[in-house]
């Protein structure tokens, strides 16, 4: 190496220092051997690929499933002096003929590529030709046949270290728990390469549960707080992502919808404007988001329960990679947790995955219910220990407060055996309440001993008792038949008066309006004029060049501009963020607009 990564990462980069476990990887790939590296999402993975491969001689080929967002991770390199390019589909063969002349010509510092070009015969030829610094193999848990994002091509990427054994490799993901890690290892037989596995912790992100009540008002109340912020919000149907699209709009929320549905057209459209416009919120299904490079995404919000913890922690993830204040907001019900496990049952899925997905939704179930630090129980989840309450979920912030259920359990036992194990949660709490409903008649259930024994309980509170009933295993969904709640053997032990049970208590849905509102930026008030006229300018520098604002600076950096204001190049180039080349092409205009704000 002729240049320190350090001095590097300060010239091109504009960072002074490596964060965590950077620089280690850094200087062992650039070294020439293989890495595996576990680091969150906003935890600074593509400088640990992108650095060596500056240091190394030839190109960096970056493997990634991302096609959509390749351009912008270009762009944003492009602005850096870096000479990068990508090839994909999207290409026309005129422009993807002149990206191959250049790797040829050895005029390319990194080289992104989707994974299905990367094995083609043709382009394994012109790598042949080619001198490369490293493969950093993105996304890596794309390999896992288990995971929730698994790609068939991936299985295939062996293949590098057997061509090119002398070639370093780098896998990267921000999402695998201990058995996703293994796999990955050895799906890409990377099981002698050194593990870097950095905490899992995003601890500028605010995780908030609450039960479902109403949810598109909840939702509405939630998105107060974040008005003219750019979100994304999860929905687990086509049909409810039209919907809740259409809801917000009409609230007065600039919200677009994606999902499978729509033309490929209109969703590369959304997509587009979320990526390049502010204030964007994004209703879509988990098919949009992979690898979302956007780094000013102020909340991720789920209006029905996710697949898996996994899932969860990638998905909210997408929020607040700049390491500013971000929320995650999840609203669920019983119903959720009902029409997942008849997805799982009613899918052509083995046994084994089947029993897998059941595990996995059990496990998130446990992590909505639990009384304990949300953060503690999600990085469990991962195989790690936080060794304190965050102080940054709604379980410290709001510690809830619990109730002996016994009674009311024993009650809701009973009517759930006495009706016969085969109805759902709304028939039975109406049976509870003595409902005088037609369907509870003609069943015959209100000549039952448990009608009307459940009056003292609102339908609110008897819907809560029921969900924590089927999250503690006390009660099944009977997923194969028509979501009807059956017992289980725990359930004997309430019946029988042997243990005392407690539930939650559950807030009062004033308090879920009372929500500690944080703004996402926090910039002095002396300091907003400033900071509000530097995001005008980028605005403008990136419509010049039709890029998204985030790839001329980030708001971080400009809050630093506004803060220490600049009036020199030297003092300028101290700025966290600027390299050489963005001072030389954007600092005379910073500085300028520093001195007219005075």
């Amino acid at each position: 190496m002729s240049e320190l990564p350090q001095d590097l990462l300060q010239r091109v980069f504009g960072y002074p220092e490596f964060r965590g476990p950077q620089q280690a990887i850094v200087e062992h790939l650039a070294a020439g051997n293989d890495a595996l590296v576990l680091m969150p999402t906003g935890g600074g993975k593509s400088l640990c690929y992108q650095v060596p491969a500056l240091l190394r001689p030839g190109v960096g080929l970056v493997v990634s499933p991302l096609i959509a967002l390749m351009q912008d991770q270009v762009d944003a390199l492009r602005q850096l002096g870096v000479r990068a390019a990508f090839l994909n589909s999207s290409l026309d063969a005129a422009t993807a003929a002149e990206v191959e002349q250049s790797l040829l010509r050895g005029e390319l510092d990194l080289l992104y590529v989707a994974p299905e070009r990367l094995l083609t015969p043709r382009f394994l030829s012109l790598l042949d030709r080619s001198r490369i610094a490293l493969f950093a193999i993105d996304e890596a848990h794309c390999v896992s046949a288990w995971g929730h994002d698994f790609r068939r091509e991936y299985l295939e990427l062996t293949l590098l270290h057997e061509r090119w054994p002398d070639v370093p490799r780098i896998a990267l993901t921000a999402t695998a728990d201990p058995p996703t890690q293994r796999e990955i290892a050895e799906r890409l037989n990377l099981t002698e390469a050194r593990r870097f596995v950095s905490s899992f912790d995003r601890p500028n992100i605010r995780y908030t549960v609450v039960q479902k009540d109403n949810s598109r008002r909840q939702l509405r109340d939630f998105l107060q707080s974040h008005r003219g912020e750019a979100g994304i919000v999860y929905c687990l149907s086509r049909k409810r992502v039209d919907q809740t699209a259409d809801y917000l709009v009409e609230q007065g929320f600039n919200a677009l919808p994606y999902h499978a549905g729509l033309d490929a057209k209109v969703r590369a459209h959304n997509q587009r404007r979320f990526l390049r416009e502010e204030g964007i919120v994004m209703v879509a299904t988990i098919a949009f988001g992979m690898g979302i490079d956007k780094p000013d995404v102020r909340f991720v919000a789920h209006t029905d329960l996710p697949k898996s913890l996994e899932g969860y922690y990638q998905e909210t993830g997408r929020a607040g990679r700049d390491g500013e204040a971000a929320d995650a907001w999840l609203c669920y019900g019983l119903g959720d947790v009902v029409l997942l496990k008849q997805m799982i049952e009613q899918s052509e899925a083995g046994e084994e995955r089947k029993r897998l997905e059941r595990k996995k939704l059990d496990q998130l179930l446990g992590y909505c219910e639990s009384m304990q630090c949300r953060r503690q129980v999600l990085l469990a989840g991962f195989g790690e220990t936080y060794p304190q309450d965050c102080g940054n979920c709604d379980n410290c912030l709001h510690p809830a407060e619990t109730w002996d259920a016994t009674l009311a359990a024993q009650k809701a036992l009973s009517c759930v055996y006495r009706t016969g194990q085969r109805f759902g949660v709304q028939h039975i709490i109406d049976v509870l309440r003595g409902s005088e409903s037609e369907r509870i008649q003609q069943c015959g259930h209100d000549q039952l001993t448990t009608y009307g024994i459940g009056k003292d309980l609102d339908a609110k509170t008897w819907r809560s008792v029921f969900r924590q009933l089927v999250a503690s295993g006390l009660l099944e969904v009977d997923a194969e038949g028509y979501g009807g709640l059956r017992l289980t053997e725990a359930s004997r032990s309430i019946l029988r008066n042997e243990r005392r049970l407690s539930l939650r208590k559950e807030l009062p849905s004033r308090k879920e309006r009372e929500r500690n509102v944080r703004g996402s930026i926090v910039v002095p008030p002396a300091d907003m004029s400033l900071f509000g006229a530097l995001r005008e300018l980028r605005a403008q520098l990136a419509r010049e060049q039709n890029v998204p604002a985030y790839v001329i600076f980030h708001d971080s950096t400009l809050r630093n501009i506004a803060e220490h204001r600049p009036v020199t190049l030297a003092e300028l180039a101290q700025v966290g963020g600027i390299g050489g080349t963005k001072l030389s092409r954007y600092g005379e205009r910073l500085i300028e607009l520093v001195r007219e704000q005075g």
